[in-house]
């Protein structure tokens, strides 16, 4: 196996442990208090455990679908849609609870150029 098939396989379990790290450990078992805070100021809503419980569950689904190698185009496609939608609403409705701050917005642009090279760009170098 050659380093670019190597590096797609490596990459392809990162951005799935991202996604299962922010959804099952951050949300759903609520390791990082700041995301249901995060979810409740977007939402404006007094409780957000449940709403933040079913966003970390879909997140941890996106993790299974990386995993699973179903439609991987549509995937990314959807992986890349998410994380713009998510920091352009936290970007505006939360900054102060961001992480980075000001510079969420450039780790989450990061976050997606790594999806799309590895599913658009590698993944054909490497097979």
């Amino acid at each position: 196996m050659n380093f670019k098939k190597y590096l797609f396989i490596l990459l392809k379990y990162a951005i799935a442990l991202v996604w299962l790290i922010n959804g099952l450990f951050c949300k759903v078992f609520n390791l990082v208090p700041r995301h249901q805070e995060i979810v409740e100021t977007i939402l404006q809503v007094q409780n957000g455990r449940p709403l933040t419980i079913a966003i970390g569950l879909a997140e941890t689904c996106m993790a299974l679908w990386i995993l699973s190698g179903y439609k991987k185009k549509l995937n990314a496609i959807t992986q890349i849609v998410v994380i713009a939608s998510m920091n352009i609403l936290e970007a505006i409705y939360a900054p102060h609870l961001l992480l980075w701050g000001k510079w969420n917005g450039a780790f989450a642009l990061l976050f997606i150029l790594v999806i799309y090279a590895n599913q658009f760009l590698l993944k054909k170098r490497a097979h």
